[in-house]
């Protein structure tokens, strides 16, 4: 086989680093952080174009001033929200509620508006749509009033020409010129609104794969989310992956530069660079290193009986349910270990229930820990009329129970945490040496670890 030339190693780098920034920053404009790549979406914008819709059903509208990736929805708990930059505090239903009712409004606004107007035509049509809106007079209603514009600023639906979107917040109500991109904002929305009973149906439908079925719904799963445990899947979405997963492995290294670990409980698409996530773990900050070390905790206490895979006798063990009680207490520990002389931000360590919170979020959010309740493999969050069964009676893994938990309620750890067990460097201020937890490090122990199970010799793709 010939060596691929030169001139089609850069194509494939060039048509690479357009595809990541797309997947990682679906609207990208041509004066915003990412101009200097913006040339090379328009460069390749119909191959792009054809990628994006055959692999993940994805639409890609690429303007001259604008690139827009539709991406589509994963179902109940699967979206990755949107948060305040200074902060880093998650949007509120209210939050939502405003950037709706600002996007309703900029669609048909004028080229350039004051945002004295913006806040009234808001009102308005909050008022036309029943949503009740609370007296924006309140600074905590002027602050989440604020964050939506400037999400909005962000995207590049306005653009500050004078002022700020944030005097909407100050107490005597500060005046702004906004200048609107209304292209823009017609292209920010991309679920079926027209189409959808309420909000749960709104999420609901924006998951369906439409004609691609299990292949695009497995491959959307995939590359959104850090892992991908076997019970997220249906039957027939888990039947498509076992006979597909190498073909699949290199399509996503070719494209995308990622690479897959693929283990019995279900597969990882890692990236070395480390660019395509908004989630950090290992992470600096309290959260962070709280839910590494409390990870790390959990895995060494808590470890699955006879786990194995049901191709060669055993039982498929994706999930382990977490004690009551348990991880209260291993918090209060590692507060008492590190926490005090680490740093950690004085409020959580005064309100230990919001840590626990916090931390948890994180765990939950890198598919490392959920909540004790039904997943997709019971038909969990489905669209109406979604394949769930695998076609033609074919027999796929069996992932009944495989989270052991009975009923709902409390927490599970699952499978994917074993990668993440810690190993702590205890070491001094003076010299090179810093403190404790300023030094806590990831370790992968799959290798090793009877909680991730390597079977790449019974999941090999059958032969062709």
């Amino acid at each position: 086989m010939a060596l691929p030339s030169a001139h089609d190693v850069a194509l494939a780098a060039e048509r690479r680093t357009a595809a990541r920034l797309l997947l990682a920053h679906p609207l990208v404009t041509s004066n915003g952080p990412h101009s200097d790549t913006f040339p090379l979406i328009r460069r390749h914008a119909d191959w792009l174009a054809q990628r994006f819709q055959q692999v993940f059903g994805y639409r890609l509208l690429v303007e001259a001033s604008y690139a827009r990736l539709f991406k589509a929805g994963l179902g109940p708990g699967s979206g990755h929200r949107l948060e305040r930059p200074s902060t880093g505090t998650p949007f509120t239903p209210r939050t939502y509620a405003y950037l709706a009712l600002a996007l309703s409004v900029l669609v048909t606004a004028p080229e350039q508006l004051l945002l004295s107007q913006l806040v009234a035509d808001l009102r308005a049509a909050a008022v036309d749509a029943g949503v009740e809106v609370s007296d924006t007079g309140r600074q905590a209603e002027r602050r989440t009033l604020a964050a939506a514009l400037r999400q909005l600023v962000d995207w590049g639906v306005l653009a500050e020409t004078e002022g700020h979107v944030s005097a909407v917040a100050e107490e005597r109500g500060g005046e702004a010129l906004l200048t609107v991109d209304r292209e823009i904002a017609r292209s920010v929305v991309a679920g079926p609104l027209a189409q959808s009973r309420d909000g749960a149906d709104l999420v609901r439908r924006a998951a369906d794969p439409g004609f691609g079925g299990p292949r695009t719904y497995v491959r959307r799963r995939l590359v959104e989310t850090p892992v991908v445990h076997l019970d997220d899947l249906t039957g027939a979405e888990r039947e498509w992956l076992r006979t597909r997963q190498r073909r699949e492995s290199q399509a996503f290294s070719e494209l995308l530069g990622l690479e897959a670990e693929i283990r019995a409980e279900g597969i990882a698409l890692v990236d070395p660079d480390g660019e395509l996530t908004d989630l950090h773990l290992p992470g600096t900050g309290t959260v962070a290193q709280a839910a590494l070390l409390l990870v790390g905790r959990l895995v060494d206490r808590l470890h699955p009986e006879d786990p194995g895979h049901p191709a060669v006798g055993g039982r498929l063990v994706i999930g382990v349910p977490v004690p009551d009680g348990l991880l209260p207490e291993l918090l209060d520990e590692l507060i008492e270990e590190y926490g005090r002389r680490s740093n950690w931000r004085r409020g959580f360590l005064e309100d230990r229930d919001g840590l626990l919170a916090a931390v948890l979020d994180l765990l939950v959010r890198m598919r490392l820990m959920a909540p004790a309740g039904p997943v997709r493999a019971d038909g969990h969050g489905l669209p109406e009329g979604y394949e769930d069964a695998a076609p033609d009676g074919r027999s796929v893994t069996d992932v009944s129970d495989a989270r052991g938990q009975d009923g709902t309620g409390g927490w599970v750890l699952l499978a994917a945490a074993a990668r993440f067990a810690t190993k702590v460097a205890l070491k001094s201020r003076t010299g090179t040496e810093q403190t404790a937890a300023d030094h806590v490090t990831g370790q992968s122990t799959a290798d090793n670890a009877d909680y991730v199970t390597d079977v790449d010799h019974v999941t090999e793709e059958p032969p062709r």
